[in-house]
């Protein structure tokens, strides 16, 4: 089958019919709400601006749906499926957009490593903690990884019932403590502290923004799936805001019970002493023990959700790279039978086992370094991406007057634009301590991802010079020649 026509566009062999719904589903999966209350909303807590963290989700939430208005408008001038990159491409040009994907490839690559040590932790623990055998982190992770693998090569459709499944029963464990919590009035009466903007400025509020823009990691991923979309033009836009929305107010209602929970000042406390096992312990007091042991499942049920909506994400990088002769067009290939990137799926599966590899042989500690080391690179690298893909949009639209909407193409881009470019700067001065605490790691790790994106920018700009003459020739990504395929 052809895998990129004479204008360098990408293939149109992916097929499915996801709907707003389906496509929901895996990108707030990738969020794992669940593990970001259990993990992120803590530190937020004990390292930010205490007990009115609730109002960093808001504040970023709102951001993001100012980003998300320009991203959306922008949606229908870009027919071919791969999101940041694409937009990237679009508005900025080529080099800088496949740079953007080589920084996105790097960025998930970096979120399937963090979840993946983390996971591997937390399911020995679980296993251990019910009286069965303790193993290596890494034999638990081997085991995810094969299942991901298998779930990743079948069609989409399949994760997105998985995922669906994970979803609900994660969500639903909060919010019956966050009912109960309200109904019960909390410990000290129900937190205000949100809504007081000394409260909000106090502490430390770099830090803070830091941990709740990181929490949205993944609302981004609905245009990826484009190609699979059921009537893509309205399917997407509505995903991307009810994901934005979903996720928004989850973060904040949950977080605020959780201060609720133990009032101001204990909350504060508490988060500050004993961030990981926080919610476990709210969870045990409010809902009993039994819901305790509930929680500690699910938890793992939901960075395994994470893991799987990220591979997917991931491969359809691969693919539409494929797609653009940027890397191996056999990356392109679709399935026969499943209509899966069942090629590029298996590639982001090696890439993730090399890095796992990596970590095991170099004596890794799976949280404390796999963990937080790979999280915070991915964070940095969104908010990176998101930066890029708001300016392409402002960019896009001056440049082409396709759209006439000065809130839609200006306005709302402009602001995401600015309010995006300071979670940047406020992430970069506390990068440090994301990763936890080593400024040369630090630089190293920004190092390395302005290298990676190097590369892809080179490499842009040396297919497009050696790109033979005629028709098409310097489009596309890689600026290569038609090539075609035929899938194993």
């Amino acid at each position: 089958m052809t895998l990129a026509s004479d204008t360098g566009a990408p293939p149109r062999t992916l097929s499915g019919k996801l709907g707003a719904g389906s496509i929901v589903f895996m990108v707030v999966a990738a969020a794992a709400p669940l593990t970001v209350i259990a993990g992120a909303v803590p530190l937020g807590i004990g390292a930010g601006n205490g007990a009115a963290f609730p109002a960093m989700f808001v504040l970023c939430a709102v951001v993001l749906l100012f980003f998300a208005v320009g991203f959306c408008a922008m949606s229908p001038h870009v027919p071919d499926a791969g999101a940041f990159f694409t937009y990237i491409r679009h508005g900025l040009g080529r080099p800088l957009g496949l740079g953007a994907a080589f920084l996105a490839l790097a960025t998930y690559a970096a979120v399937q490593a963090a979840v993946y040590g983390y996971v591997g932790a937390a399911i020995d623990e679980l296993v251990t903690g019910f009286g069965g055998p303790s193993l290596p982190w890494w034999v638990w992770t081997g085991i995810l990884m094969a299942l991901v693998a298998v779930l990743g090569y079948r069609h989409i459709e399949l994760s997105s019932r998985v995922l669906g499944v994970l979803l609900c029963a994660e969500i639903a464990i909060v919010l019956v403590l966050d009912a109960v919590v309200t109904v019960r009035g909390g410990a000290q009466g129900l937190s205000t502290a949100f809504l007081s903007p000394g409260r909000i400025t106090s502490g430390a509020v770099g830090i803070a923004v830091m941990f709740a823009v990181a929490s949205f990691i993944g609302f981004e991923a609905t245009a990826v799936f484009r190609d699979e979309a059921r009537d893509p033009q309205r399917t997407i836009p509505r995903a991307t805001y009810l994901a934005l929305g979903i996720v928004g107010v989850f973060y904040a209602i949950s977080t605020w019970a959780v201060v609720s929970a133990w009032g101001d000042d204990a909350a504060v406390t508490e988060a500050a002493a004993n961030p990981g096992t926080m919610l476990l312990t709210t969870v045990e007091t409010w809902l009993g023990p039994v819901a305790g042991h509930v929680v500690s499942v699910l938890l793992v049920t939901s960075i395994f959700a994470a893991i799987l909506s990220f591979h997917n994400v991931a491969a359809r990088y691969w693919y539409a790279l494929g797609g653009h002769r940027a890397v191996p067009a056999r990356l392109a290939a679709t399935h026969p039978r499943h209509g899966s990137p069942h090629a590029a799926s298996l590639a982001q599966t090696a890439l993730s086992f090399v890095i796992i590899a990596v970590c095991v042989l170099a004596g890794l500690d799976p949280v404390a370094q796999v963990f937080a080391w790979a999280a915070g690179t991915a964070t940095l690298g969104v908010l990176v991406l998101l930066v890029l893909t708001c300016l392409a949009v402002i960019v896009f639209f001056a440049r082409s007057g396709l759209d006439r909407r000065v809130w839609h193409t200006r306005v709302a881009p402009a602001l995401g634009f600015l309010g995006l470019a300071v979670c940047l700067v406020l992430t970069v001065a506390n990068f440090p301590t994301l990763i936890g605490g080593s400024t040369a790691l630090a630089l190293g790790i920004g190092g390395l991802l302005a290298v990676v994106t190097a590369v892809g920018i080179v490499l842009a700009v040396v297919r497009r010079d050696h790109a033979p003459a005629g028709p098409g020739a310097g489009e596309g990504l890689a600026a290569a020649p038609a090539a075609t395929t035929t899938p194993a």
